[in-house]
């Protein structure tokens, strides 16, 4: 997690935005005797004299010692911090940039080599009082008078820079009141008497020079040095040398934004932009959703680099999505722009391609910054590029403007801010209070703000308006979606994010228009392109051009291909603009179809399970999976949404889909070891299945419900639940599975002689049924039992009949199963050597075929052998994973097994 460390008033650190209590007075300055030396060893007796001074406890090494192990606890959250010792001493290693001291002292000496106003005011905004303001020592009124003088040198330069670039006006009430403070200071007095003759007022400059002179005359019997007598001969002289140099060079940025936080590799990308030198115009276009920042961002990297672009800055606001009016054409853009570098509007010429070439011959072989805001298209931008490789451009709009790229430029998309750096944004807007609002409050806010630059600075406005009002009540507002985008609206226009979003759909096409205000009523994290064809009702030849649209228009994300997600705060007004009617007509497409395509991949992943029939497709026919790895890769990618489908289905009271849904799912979480997922599936399904009053489908739940709290380890209530499955089917194949699972349920309640009752009876209806591929699983089940309970010659038949009967059916998981088996029967015969080869064939298989849940027990006998065989390692790793695999799938019992034999195993962790 990051970390920030304070010094510049009182000392303070952060670990990923939340205050670290450092301790008490003393150990606190140990730690900023280390963060002053940092990455530096710093002696024993040099750290002790600045803890202590000349008064060092007889147990000084011990209590440092202390107090430094307190601190490495303190900030073990932290990312790559580091209290060591060594030789040298105690030595703190940490990114320098991280403490607010070093952070100064880098953004003065940049300002100073390359004058930057924007680099001053960033160094002077660290402090926060006195440095070291909680610490009263020698070591610390030393450190703290010496940093004094550095910001003060620090604000003179500051003031100077101002001044030579004509500033004046900036620096006038603060000048006047650091020359009040310290009236004999001759650079001070200077400062203001320039400032104040450029502001016009020139009996205000003599009166100030004449009052310093008094009273240097009066203190030491000394005039003025040479520096303010000068400047006081030019003022009575008029010296035209005093005023600024007539500015012709345009200055046409917006102030920069008060804040930004968390974009430090956008701006490093800004920044290498711009400096590739292609003899051509360098462009930057940041696109971005509505709220983001891309403005923010754009005017903040321009005012830090002033000092490249000597030859002005010019700004236009192209107007491409605002509520006031349409956008600025490009003949208006080139007028205004030709305006601010000088030229007469009345003798501009008419035609837009005239304007646009002296717009280009006006700008070449200067340095310019050119800043077009809020563009809405490349047609809008293309004119206003200058001609001159000298120049750089810096584009911003909701649009990624593809066609920029085309043409060289450098495309930067603008995403949500993190949680930390959202967190650290909205306590910027709060200020001081920040540190006494309800941390849970502020983690909600930020939470539901979603990472939305405008969301947090609409939650600050409100929570400045009405100064006391407790955080969670704005936070209940916002937690609530129907009210949420109720809550983010201040009371304007562009503060309005229902308003704000809105501009962006204004100029859609109406079928983009429809398809975004679906996709807001779509479930889960994000939705697939077949998923969005079934929605919206498009097949997928339309549906992609229309994404690819909301794509560029930055309503919509494709985070990975063929994959869109929508912001959390764009979603909910969507789902607002669809009207119910389409809305539910568009979940029960999207239903349809998600349901056809479960049913299909989940054949693929247990083909020895029936799975219930569908009605005729309405529209589409379900996909077509070409193998069982893309079956399950398709499950991974729609899981989420498909659960949030069961829940909608649910609350819709539509039991049948309901379900099949949950015996479609269950085997994607029999095969990727996810029970505590089936069983709540399957408590749904089981509810379901009651009111549609029908037995077939309330036995199938009962069984299914039964085997999936089995899998969690809840044999009682797995038991009762097959019971009930066994009254509601008292025949066929649902009475065999039962069978079976009773079977498996008794084992692992330590009673295999029942639980070998159980599986002979199931492979009995099997055979029956004529079920070849259920028969390999019970005859699998059979020779297993057979072998725990040390009857190893019927297990081995029984399981070698079943290998033959599954690789003639291409029953792969029942493979794996059975190659376990006759690895643990050779393994009882102490043959070892054939043990490991079938355990290892099944691994095989269940890598093949990603049915990790398998893999745990085998992993587990597997490294038994590799234990009896004197192959330590290869055990150690075995368990390992079986000991990882178990703990993800929630087997204590397997997870118990494996830590025990990993603790007693012969060759220790790392050797």
């Amino acid at each position: 997690m990051p970390v920030r460390f304070r010094l510049l008033g009182t000392i303070e650190a952060e670990v990923d935005g939340r205050p670290v209590n450092l301790g008490h007075a003393r150990q606190r300055c140990v730690l900023a005797a280390l963060l002053v030396d940092v990455n530096q060893p710093v002696p024993v007796g040099r750290l002790a004299d600045r803890v202590w001074a000349d008064r060092p406890p007889d147990r000084a090494r011990r209590s440092l010692a202390s107090y430094v192990s307190r601190l490495r606890r303190r900030l073990a959250g932290a990312e790559d911090v580091d209290i060591a010792y060594g030789p040298g001493g105690y030595v703190l290693r940490v990114a320098v940039a991280a403490i607010d001291l070093h952070r100064f002292r880098t953004l003065v000496s940049e300002a100073r080599a390359a004058p930057a106003l924007a680099r001053f005011d960033e160094a002077l905004q660290l402090w926060r009082g006195d440095a070291l303001a909680d610490l009263d020592s020698p070591w610390s009124e030393e450190l703290r008078q010496t940093l004094a003088a550095e910001r003060a040198a620090a604000e003179l330069d500051r003031v100077d820079l101002a001044l030579r670039l004509g500033r004046h006006h900036l620096v006038l009430a603060e000048t006047a009141a650091r020359a009040a403070a310290d009236p004999l200071d001759e650079r001070v007095a200077g400062q203001l008497v320039l400032a104040l003759y450029r502001a016009g007022r020139q009996a205000e400059a003599l009166d100030h020079y004449e009052r310093t002179r008094r009273r240097l005359a009066e203190q030491f019997g000394a005039d003025p040095g040479h520096a303010l007598r000068e400047l006081h001969r030019k003022i009575l002289a008029a010296d035209p040398g005093l005023e600024p140099a007539a500015d012709t060079v345009p200055r046409q940025l917006p102030a920069a934004p008060r804040w930004l936080v968390g974009r430090d590799r956008e701006t490093a990308a800004l920044t290498r932009a711009a400096a590739v030198r292609s003899g051509t115009v360098r462009v930057c276009a940041v696109s971005g959703p509505a709220g983001v920042g891309k403005t923010a961002l754009a005017l903040r990297w321009a005012h830090d680099h002033l000092e490249s672009f000597p030859d002005g800055q010019l700004y236009v606001d192209l107007r491409g999505f605002d509520p006031a009016g349409r956008p600025t054409t490009p003949e208006a853009a080139v007028r205004r722009l030709l305006g601010a570098l000088g030229a007469d509007s009345a003798g501009l010429p008419t035609d837009e391609d005239e304007l646009v070439a002296l717009y280009r011959s006006r700008t070449a072989d200067r340095r310019l910054l050119v800043v077009l805001d809020n563009a809405r298209d490349v047609a809008q931008v293309e004119p206003l590029l200058p001609g001159s490789g000298t120049c750089t451009v810096l584009v911003t709009g909701r649009h990624r403007l593809t066609g920029l790229g085309v043409r060289g430029a450098v495309l930067l998309d603008l995403d949500v801010l993190p949680d930390a750096a959202a967190r650290e944004l909205l306590a910027r807007y709060l200020g001081p209070t920040a540190g006494g609002c309800d941390p849970g409050a502020v983690a909600d806010l930020v939470r539901w703000c979603a990472g939305l630059p405008l969301a947090v600075g609409i939650v600050a406005a409100r929570v400045a308006a009405r100064p006391g009002f407790p955080l969670g009540a704005l936070a209940d507002e916002l937690r609530n979606p129907p009210t949420r985008l109720d809550a983010l609206d201040a009371g304007d226009l562009k503060a309005n994010l229902r308003s704000v979003f809105s501009w962006s759909c204004t100029e859609l096409e109406p079928v983009a228009d429809e398809v975004f205000r679906l996709l807001g009523a779509a479930p889960g994290p994000d939705i697939g392109l077949l998923a969005a064809a079934a929605l919206t009702g498009l097949d997928g030849a339309r549906i992609r051009p229309v994404l690819r649209a909301l794509v560029d228009a930055h309503l919509l994300q494709e985070h990975v291909p063929g994959r869109y997600r929508m912001h959390d705060l764009l979603r909910l007004y969507a789902a607002e603009l669809a009207g119910d009617e389409a809305r539910d007509a568009a979940l029960l497409r999207l239903t349809d179809s998600q349901l056809r395509a479960a049913r299909a991949a989940a054949r693929l992943l247990r083909p020895e399970h029936p799975v219930p029939a569908l009605p005729a497709p309405a529209g589409s026919a379900a996909p077509a999976f070409e193998h069982r790895a893309a079956a399950t890769a398709w499950f991974d990618a729609e899981h989420a949404g498909l659960l949030e489908l069961l829940d909608a289905a649910v609350a819709g009271g539509r039991h049948r889909v309901v379900w099949k849904l949950a015996w479609f799912l269950s085997a994607y979480h029999f095969v990727r070891g996810l029970p505590f997922e089936d069983l709540a599936a399957w408590q749904a399904g089981v509810a379901a299945a009651r009111k549609l009053g029908e037995p077939e489908p309330l036995a199938v739940a009962h069984l299914q419900t039964g085997t999936a709290y089995a899998r969690v380890g809840r044999y009682e209530d797995a038991t009762r639940h097959l019971h009930e499955a066994l009254a509601l089917a008292p025949g066929g194949e649902v009475h065999a599975d039962v069978h079976r699972t009773l079977g498996w349920v008794w084992e692992a309640r330590g009673a295999p002689e029942r639980a070998l009752r159980y599986a002979h009876r199931s492979l009995e209806l099997y055979r029956a049924a004529a079920n070849a591929m259920r028969e390999a699983d019970a005859l699998n089940t059979v020779g297993w039992l057979h072998a725990r309970l040390g009857d190893l010659g019927s297990a081995g038949a029984h399981c070698e009949r079943a290998l033959l009967l599954c690789r003639r059916l291409g029953h792969r998981r029942a493979e794996a199963l059975t190659l376990h088996s006759l690895g643990y029967i050779a393994q009882r015969r102490d043959r070892h050597e054939e043990a490991l080869s079938r355990y290892e064939d099944a691994l095989g298989v269940v890598r093949a075929t990603g049915d990790v849940y398998d893999e745990t027990g085998i992993q587990l006998d597997l490294g038994q052998v590799h234990e009896e065989l004197g192959r330590h390692r290869e055990a150690r790793r075995a368990w390992e994973r079986a000991l990882e695999l178990s703990v993800a799938q929630h087997r204590p019992r397997l997870a118990e097994t494996a830590g025990r034999r990993l603790a007693e195993a012969r060759l220790p962790a790392g050797r």
